[in-house]
């Protein structure tokens, strides 16, 4: 190896030619030449609002009371869901809210 490089061969070794690279442009973008209108939707496109959709319903009837072997009351009450365990003690534990005695008498899809 030779090491009485001048300073120029030494620029050309580590950044390359001193030539700059030719530029290269993108080609001309068109302009549009018509603007964009935006309009409100028409009635008669705008979505319309989908009706609830069938939720399933368990009716629980209950007979509570306040007094051991006393006067008992029906009591209905609706649960959201297709489980019938579940409707059953959410109505349970809805009703010993108010009600010291409860029985489950029926469980039935509405």
């Amino acid at each position: 190896m030779t090491s009485d490089l001048s300073e120029e061969e030494m620029r050309r070794a580590l950044f390359g030619d001193a030539e700059p690279a030719p530029l290269v442009t993108p080609p001309p973008v068109p302009e549009a030449t018509a603007e964009l209108e935006f309009e409100k939707p028409k009635a008669y496109l705008q979505k319309k609002k989908v009706a609830k959709a069938f939720t399933p319903r368990l009716q629980v009837t209950l007979m509570v009371g306040n007094e051991y072997e006393g006067k008992m009351f029906e009591l209905i009450h609706q649960a959201d869901t297709l489980s019938k365990l579940l409707a059953e003690q959410e109505a349970v534990k809805a009703a010993r809210k108010k009600f010291r005695y409860v029985e489950v008498v029926e469980v039935k899809s509405i």
